[in-house]
């Protein structure tokens, strides 16, 4: 694998190591211990985690700086997706103010996906029997914007960057970063270890991660990253700020009948299949060659644990509108993923000792317009060119034919943070700052509606007060007993479908017999009473308490709370509560962190599985 990897960057490795590869020489009766593996180390400048458009966005302003200046820089990009874009998923519609101030001539360059130009939009209140026309706020205007696929997008967005001499390494996820010896500052990233087992135990395939040790570290993770978490937790960036909140998409591509099909149109809907207690809302968007994109994005600070996104989905495509829209149809993408909808009262402090914080991971999304491409594609951008800036202000080393690992003082990254509040994304944020958190204020759902609509078309956030967000998405849970479950209808396929069937669309995959990458406390059995423990608190008060809330809340089916029948007593997989125990379905995954974000017992930790596992989104 090493020697592949040098031949793929096209140069030979810095700083080679022996890395001892054969878990005969560890004690297999012991669990793998990271620490203890030798690991190839490569020095670079930039090191990015995550090809989405923030990451890239990010790599191609660093190459562009290279190109104005003549000084060299070496970027390095790394994407957990087997290919760039196989994990991208949005609705979307893209405002291209940032791509043109990135790519001023990118209509001009082959293979671009913006295509289909929004034609018209409007809103639309549902009720259980009909659509009613809704007022349309200006900041959801599309006028100029464009329909497309975000993983087609990113995918182009990549091509872009290698062409600008970027080195991207799909099937490479960070797993951990690399701090100076005195823990104060980031010096880089390891990526994940292939070959460890559900035991924590190496198996014969296993190979080390490799250590990317850089100047800067751009966390370009999406929302809800296992790198910013650790980031943010480390350097205290949440210090003084509100929670993020964040809401789950889940949507499908379908080929609609071409009498049904209107190119261009845009259509974002309310009320129906929520309740009025329930925060989010739907969309239709009628992309290029009679593909329409269709979902619901529901707030993650909903109350009622019986609560499933995806049967909420499959609701709303029983409404009279959906039913002539898909009539003589085809279904033929699925998928889901969180998003953030803290906006600006959340987002953290954006830099750190090493490094910074760029799109998703910190939390641009514009939650009125329903749109954060451009805001994430002009964070990666303000990054780039300060992190060029200082890594350029560095003092010159001695010119050697081997890359050396830099010990210099942490670059400092606030500057870019300054940057972000003098630019138009902080002003767009700035004046919708009070929309999306009015709905958790004694205004209620109603309330907010009314104060979005005042906020949005009159006061555009020019008042002197800030609604904030006060307690995490799941401390919005409330107990099973203070809740009814909702009404779902029966499936009517091919309309609606149960949800394994859909899973088969997102063709996601992960290696057989890999450590389970969603993680309870001491699940790497550092201590084996503690993680039985662990597993016994976890489903006493999730299957007691809430009802088993992510058996429902997850989109993929990842997560069953089941009879502990025929339960093996040394297996602590098998250890429950009052005969039921969890079991985690993990191949299942589809990396859209619901599940660290609201279990109510905020107990189980999202880690990046091994490398190239996951969804293959491609037209998503």
């Amino acid at each position: 694998m090493l020697v592949a990897f040098s031949k793929a960057i096209g140069k030979p490795c810095r700083q080679r190591r022996l890395i001892h590869c054969s878990s005969l020489l560890f004690n297999s009766s012991q669990p793998f211990n990271p620490k203890e593996v030798e690991r190839e180390a490569d020095d670079v400048d930039v090191c990015i985690v995550g090809a989405g458009p923030a990451g890239l966005s990010a790599a191609i302003r660093l190459k562009q700086l290279e190109k104005e200046t003549g000084k060299e820089i070496r970027v390095v990009v790394l994407e957990k997706g087997g290919e760039v874009g196989s994990h991208t998923l949005s609705g979307a519609v893209i405002e291209p103010r940032a791509l043109n101030e990135l790519l001023p001539d990118w209509s001009n360059l082959p293979g671009h996906p913006l295509t289909r130009p929004a034609t018209n939009s409007s809103m639309r209140f549902l009720t259980p029997k009909y659509s009613i026309p809704m007022p349309h706020p200006p900041q959801m205007s599309n006028k100029g914007n464009y329909i497309v696929s975000l993983s087609q997008f990113t995918s182009w967005l990549g091509t872009i960057a290698e062409e600008h001499g970027v080195e991207i390494y799909p099937g490479f996820a960070g797993s951990s970063l690399i701090y100076s010896e005195d823990g104060k500052s980031v010096r880089g990233v390891v990526t994940n270890d292939v070959g460890i087992d559900k035991q924590y135990q190496m198996k014969d395939s296993f190979e080390p991660g490799m250590m990317f040790r850089a100047k800067v570290t751009l966390l370009a993770e999406g929302a809800h990253g296992s790198l910013t978490k650790e980031a943010v937790k480390k350097f205290n960036l949440r210090e003084g700020k509100d929670p993020q909140t964040y809401g789950i998409g889940v949507k499908e591509v379908w080929r609609v009948d071409e009498k049904q099909y209107r190119p261009g149109e845009v259509i974002h809907t309310m009320g129906y299949p929520l309740d009025y207690r329930t925060y989010g809302g739907g969309w239709v968007y009628h992309m290029d060659d009679g593909l329409v994109s269709l979902g619901i994005v529901i707030g993650l600070d909903y109350a009622n644990p019986y609560l499933s996104p995806y049967r909420e989905l499959q609701k709303m495509k029983h409404h009279p509108y959906f039913r002539q829209l898909l009539a003589g149809g085809e279904r033929i993408a699925y998928g889901g993923r969180t998003i953030n909808e803290g906006g600006l009262q959340s987002l953290p402090k954006l830099h750190f000792p090493g490094g910074a914080l760029i799109g998703c991971s910190a939390g641009f999304v514009n939650v009125p317009k329903i749109k954060g491409t451009h805001n994430a594609m002009k964070s990666g951008m303000l990054a780039a060119e300060n992190a060029f800036k200082a890594i350029e202000s560095l003092p010159e080393t001695e010119s050697s034919e081997e890359e050396t690992e830099y010990t210099g003082p942490p670059v400092d990254m606030s500057p870019y943070e300054s940057a972000v509040k003098d630019s138009w994304v902080w002003k767009e944020l700035n004046e919708i700052r009070n929309v999306r958190p009015s709905f958790n204020t004694s205004l209620g759902i109603w309330g907010g509606m009314a104060w979005s609509g005042l906020d949005t078309l009159i006061l555009r956030g020019k008042v002197p007060w800030t609604f904030h967000n006060r307690i995490s998405d799941a401390a919005h849970t409330k107990k099973a007993s203070e809740c009814k479950p909702p009404e779902y209808p029966p499936f009517e396929p091919p309309l609606s479908t149960d949800l394994l069937t859909a899973l088969a669309l997102t063709s996601t995959n992960h290696a057989e017999n890999q450590f389970v990458h969603l993680r309870l406390p001491h699940s790497t059995l550092d201590n084996v009473e503690e993680a039985r423990k662990a597993r016994k608190d976890h489903v006493k008060t999730n299957v007691q308490e809430y009802a088993g809330l992510l058996g429902r809340a997850c989109p993929a089916g990842v997560y069953e709370y089941v009879d502990q029948a025929e339960a093996n007593p040394e297996r602590v997989e098998d250890e429950g509560w009052d005969g039921k125990k969890l079991v985690i379905n993990s191949q299942n995954c589809i990396h859209c962190k619901l599940c660290d974000i609201k279990v109510p017992t905020q107990d189980i930790t999202w880690t990046v599985p091994e490398g190239g596992g996951g969804p293959k989104y491609s037209i998503t």
